[in-house]
């Protein structure tokens, strides 16, 4: 065999044995991406982020299942809207009412019971006007008839939904307008907190964030117990009927961990200074 036809032969074959390598290892390529992109965006409310829950549970999920989870805090109106453009995998808000409509729009799969905590009112140990007890409707006609400056989240959040169907038993329809000491900040519980402090006022938190505060100034908790405070957290899957991209085996792993006995049982192990802030109440399927 001529030596040059030869080399020319094995070149060609060497770049056709090449050219197969690099094909194949393209075609592995979208299949190693799927493998190692386990991360879910998960968009939820400014309390379970703000209380420290997230940064105690999340780690043990990812554990569990090697999946990762980039939380997006916001307000659960915002959550459930981020939801509806597609922009989430899982949503873990704390408004059921606006949960169970966003599910009959048909923009999430069932959603399940999580955990709950409570709301409370915190105010200026002084109290001026006068809302100390167990009865959120008495404080909020108080708090409508007094001059003193409350704080509301103002921005669509399961904290503020509750505030104003507090103010609605109260007989107050438009706070805003008729509360004189009213100002919305449009902001996450802990900045609403920190606003209260600093102008000692008083403020609809849940307990959670409420534990967890550093700055608290003169407040003190001066409405609790009320049985209308209580203050469910659920889970959805956002259905991938809706939004082909939603990593929906992915979102349901971690829906069905936060419902296990070992998600559960991570929630109610967190504690500040002792104290539980949330508690776990997943009904079995």
């Amino acid at each position: 065999m001529n030596s040059k036809f030869a080399i020319s032969t094995l070149a060609s074959g060497g770049r056709r044995a090449a050219l197969g390598l690099m094909l194949a290892a393209a075609a592995l390529l979208p299949l190693a991406a799927q493998a190692q992109d386990k991360t879910i965006v998960m968009s939820s409310t400014t309390s379970t982020e703000q209380s420290g829950l997230f940064a105690h549970l999340l780690p043990a999920f990812t554990k569990a299942t090697g999946i990762t989870v980039r939380v997006v805090a916001q307000g659960t109106g915002q959550a459930l809207d981020m939801g509806r453009r597609g922009d989430a995998d899982v949503l873990f808000v704390h408004d059921k009412a606006a949960e169970e409509k966003f599910i009959a729009e048909g923009w999430g799969l069932p959603r399940r019971d999580v955990m709950y905590n409570d709301f409370v009112i915190v105010g200026p140990k002084s109290d001026p006007a006068g809302i100390k007890g167990h009865d959120v409707v008495e404080a909020m006609k108080k708090l409508a008839a007094s001059k003193s400056e409350f704080v509301s989240r103002g921005d669509r959040s399961g904290t503020h939904s509750a505030e104003l169907r507090f103010w609605k038993e109260a007989g107050v329809a438009s706070p805003e307008t008729t509360v004189p000491g009213y100002k919305a900040c449009g902001c996450g519980m802990g900045p609403a907190l920190n606003i209260a402090s600093s102008s000692n006022a008083y403020v609809l938190t849940d307990r959670g964030t409420w534990l967890s505060f550093k700055n608290r100034g003169d407040l003190a908790i001066l409405v609790e117990g009320d049985k209308r405070l209580f203050n469910q957290y659920g889970v959805i899957v956002v259905n991938p009927a809706k939004h082909p991209n939603v990593k929906k085996d992915l979102a349901q792993a971690f829906a069905d961990w936060v419902v296990s006995p070992a998600g559960q049982e991570t929630i109610a192990s967190y504690k500040v200074n002792g104290e539980q802030l949330f508690f776990p109440n997943a009904k079995p399927q």
